[in-house]
């Protein structure tokens, strides 16, 4: 019996229409192939819905979100937005879905391919064999702490006031999240904050050590945002599992990402207690190539099969899109930001095509 799907895609801006269009095409394949069917439907975020509504993330967009199975999501902002008032900027529309649908934990995975080790600006024998999951918190820290704004003080000078904050229970289920992956890993997680300086920390600090006894297979160490900024640079190979507030999670999982080479290569995942998980690439939304068929589409690809895995509980017809990626790199195909010498260069349209042709091998 065919299993049904609802998906809302969300395009956003720039590249993001683009390389959905060779995931959703992607899938359907899949689908076929396993008697999946996924019914797609689109709606606005970020900059397109701030052009058509004003609103960075319309009532209809959360309310059919919330309606779905799983969100897959491509990416939002742009040079155009850019001078809006901060509340008006396309990345409120993606705080507020964060928001509205309790995703507390984002996964994002940073693993060295081997066809693209050499596209990493590290030396081979500092990210060979690199696997890393950063467990982010999302939904509290400064980005939602108050009070926040820029205020006028008597002086009429201006003042800029963000407010880190976190509650022992928001501390306590993004670390359940990360204990519970650190043991579908290598069992090992380390904690990052900067308890040395903020008091916010050393709760954190506190609470995910009280965790550590209800899981007795995983080892946790603990390490300060600094050093693991360097650490990751230095020797990104001692890590397994991270975990980390919302701020030192932003930076850290950038830096992890490029660690492979592109931040378009990079899938993630974002979860909460229950309801549709947003499953979106890493990168950004590229407005400098959009519409030129330049973008690479393997992100959002693997985003789609992190879904599938993890949103939708079909981990077989996950596997089939990640080794349709693999198979493409193994014959390969590269757009611009992955490509070395020897190489085929491709668009997003071609590269959409031979992972069609890889999925019916």
């Amino acid at each position: 019996m065919t299993k049904r799907y609802r998906i809302t895609l969300l395009p956003g801006d720039g590249i993001g229409s683009e390389i959905l269009a060779v995931t959703t095409a992607v899938m359907k394949e899949v689908g076929q192939q396993l008697d999946l069917q996924f019914d797609f439907q689109e709606a606005l975020i970020g900059g397109a819905a701030i052009d058509a509504t004003g609103n960075p993330l319309p009532d209809e967009t959360l309310a059919t979100c919330k309606d779905s199975d799983a969100v897959l999501l491509a990416a939002i902002g742009g040079y155009k937005w850019d001078n809006l008032p901060n509340a008006q900027r396309p990345e409120r529309g993606l705080l507020g879905l964060r928001a509205g649908l309790g995703l507390f934990a984002n996964l994002r995975p940073a693993q060295i391919l081997p066809q693209l080790i050499d596209a990493s600006t590290l030396k081979r024998e500092v990210v060979e064999g690199v696997d890393i999951m950063v467990v982010r918190e999302l939904t509290g820290g400064v980005y939602f702490g108050q009070p926040k704004g820029i205020f006028a003080e008597e002086s009429g000078a201006k003042r800029g006031v963000n407010t880190m904050v976190y509650t022992e229970a928001e501390i306590d289920r993004i670390g359940r999240v990360a204990f519970e992956t650190a043991q579908k890993r290598s069992k090992r997680l380390c904690s990052v904050d900067k308890a040395n300086v903020l008091e916010v920390s050393q709760l954190w600090r506190d609470r995910i050590s009280a965790l550590a006894p209800n899981y007795s297979d995983v080892e946790l160490t603990h390490m300060y945002v600094d050093n693991a900024a360097m650490q990751l640079v230095r020797n990104p190979k001692q890590f397994d599992t991270i975990v980390t507030g919302n701020l030192f999670g932003d930076i850290l999982s950038d830096a992890a990402a490029m660690l492979t080479g592109s931040i378009g290569m990079l899938p993630s995942a974002s979860l909460g207690a229950s309801g549709p998980g947003v499953f979106e690439p890493v990168h950004g939304s590229a407005p400098d190539i959009a519409g030129q068929d330049k973008a690479n589409p393997l992100a959002q690809v693997l985003s789609a099969a992190m879904m599938l895995r993890y949103g939708l509980n079909e981990p077989e017809a996950g596997d089939r899109l990640e080794q349709a990626v693999q198979t493409v790199l193994n014959q390969g195909y590269r757009t611009g930001d992955i490509y070395s010498e020897g190489m085929t260069a491709v668009g997003c349209r071609a590269m959409g095509d031979a992972l069609f042709t890889a999925l019916g091998k």
